[in-house]
């Protein structure tokens, strides 16, 4: 199936890198509005460079485009390939707001085209292995997840408008910046707690701008901080946070009445997934460490350790990924729209679902949109810190 990607930025070479794992998808033709981004990755990878996007939607032989653009224009290029007559499959998010995402929806549904959007590490063995688990009842009956994405303190002390990939495009820090970390991460939480909860009933959330010069100018820097408790069927609440000013944690903790299941890194497609029961069946190793710990007033003593044990892994064909420090395939999304199109059958990763995520990402990132800012009317005097 032929593949056209617009937007040959930053994100773009590390699609690349793993499109060798699917011989059945084919790289036929690209465009960027940036003529040096188009430059640069035509001449590391085999794409041949459009004049225009009107050009590149013409080509007959294009079954799929692949939308890489700035999240801000991920829904003008979609509604434009989708015209066309392209399947799409986008990067996150499916729009920058809900109501635009559903009109996305429809407008595939009333073309009879396929529309997909990233991300897709819920097809990764990581997140099938700690679905497997939940569906085996490991942890019995789920109550409780603490899912977090800190993409860690970056800004302005790493400089990361500096940062370029292989190709030597630059990552797009100021863009970034104003579309804000729950827009650009939530998904990877959000798109497994759907796969595994269905769809969400309820959003209560807080977000903030906690640092709001990060070393570059932007137009409008967007929420670095969002927190929320999503509610689902059958009584499960999940806490997501993400953030832009927090050491960097990608994990994932599902509890349950019998036992917890925990994911360390959800941005590692082969990252195990670790079991331990509760309450604690405290072993005398477990006693020995804590007492230790303990004794010596090690960091974090004030906290139990414990004992995890590896869940047996879901095995899937051995795959390429973007890089040892990305281990991440980015077109398994790709690789699995293009299976259902020729399949005829619905894409795990629909639009449907893209539309949804979406809606969860506003309510997370912009609570204020649906009234869900409340001043607290009571004051106190200020409280005097003891004598030293």
């Amino acid at each position: 199936m032929n593949l056209a990607i617009v937007g040959c930025g930053y994100v773009a070479d590390l699609y690349c890198r793993t499109l060798a794992n699917y011989p059945q998808l084919r790289l036929v033709s690209a465009y960027d509005r940036d003529a040096g981004n188009l430059e640069r990755f035509c001449a590391q990878w085999p794409a041949r460079r459009c004049a225009s996007f009107d050009e590149l939607l013409a080509e007959a032989g294009v079954d799929i485009v692949l939308n890489l653009t700035n999240p801000h224009s991920h829904d003008a290029v979609t509604q434009a390939a989708l015209n066309a007559g392209k399947h799409v499959y986008s990067e996150k998010p499916l729009a920058m707001n809900v109501a635009r995402a559903q009109e996305l929806v429809v407008l595939a549904r009333q073309k009879g085209l396929y529309l997909s959007s990233a991300p897709c590490s819920l097809l990764s063995p990581a997140a099938q292995t700690l679905w497997k688990a939940l569906r085996e009842g490991a942890i019995g009956s789920m109550r409780l997840v603490y899912a977090n994405f800190d993409g860690g303190m970056i800004a302005p002390s790493l400089a990361p408008w500096q940062w370029r990939n292989s190709v030597g495009t630059l990552w797009p820090a100021k863009d970034e910046f104003e579309t804000g970390a729950t827009y650009e991460h939530a998904g990877y939480l959000l798109t497994w707690l759907a796969a595994f909860f269905g769809p969400a009933r309820r959003v209560t959330s807080f977000a903030a701008t906690l640092l709001a010069d990060k070393g570059i100018a932007v137009e409008q820097m967007a929420p670095d901080l969002s927190v929320g408790c999503i509610e689902y069927e059958g009584g499960v609440v999940a806490r997501v946070t993400c953030s832009l000013v927090a050491p960097e944690d990608r994990s994932l903790m599902i509890v349950g009445d019998r036992g917890v299941l925990r994911v360390g890194n959800v941005r590692d497609d082969m990252a195990p997934v670790y079991f331990r029961p509760v309450p604690s069946q405290s072993s005398g190793l477990e006693r020995r460490v804590n007492a230790l710990r303990n004794a010596f007033k090690f960091p974090g003593h004030e906290t139990e350790w414990h004992l995890w044990r590896r869940y047996p892994p879901v095995v899937l064909k051995t795959q390429q990924v973007a890089e040892p420090n990305k281990p991440v395939d980015f077109c398994r999304g790709i690789a699995e729209l293009a299976e259902a199109i020729a399949q005829k059958r619905p894409c795990r990763l629909s639009a449907e679902l893209g539309a949804h995520i979406t809606e969860l990402i506003e309510r997370l990132q912009y609570p204020e949109r649906f009234g869900e800012k409340r001043d607290v009317a009571s004051r106190f005097a200020p409280i005097a810190p003891l004598a030293a």
